[in-house]
Parts: C-alpha cells; sequence; structure tokens
C-alpha cells in the first residue's frame, strides 16, 4: 500500500508542477489534444500506459520496489 501512495504522491508532483511551472504550455497541449482525432488520443493514452507499467517493471527488477 505504501509503494501505491508513493506512486500516487509523485505523479501529484509532477503534475502539479507542469502546471504551476508552465500553465501557459498546459493549456497549448490541450488545444493540441482536442485537435486530434478521438482515437490518436486513446493510442497516446494506450502507450503512455505501457510506458508506466515497463518502468514499474523496470524499478521491481532493479529491487527498487
Amino acid at each position: 500500500m505504501s509503494t501505491v501512495l508513493l506512486a500516487l504522491g509523485l505523479v501529484m508532483i509532477v503534475e502539479g508542477l507542469a502546471y504551476a511551472l508552465a500553465p501557459s504550455l498546459v493549456e497549448r497541449m490541450l488545444e493540441m489534444l482536442r485537435a486530434l482525432p478521438e482515437n490518436a488520443v486513446r493510442q497516446i493514452g494506450w502507450l503512455v500506459v505501457v510506458t508506466g507499467a515497463i518502468l514499474v517493471w523496470a524499478a521491481w527488477q532493479l529491487g527498487g520496489l
């Protein structure tokens, strides 16, 4: 459970920093996402999920978890 809380906390820090340090960049990225077809956004989402899973697996293999 502590690993899940750690992961959520790290995600919140990274997301919060993006909004705190570059809010205009976040707005431009959201506008670009709105312009993409739904299927492309879905593929990007799955790519991020798979990349995250690979990173978690790599951390596990390195003994970090």
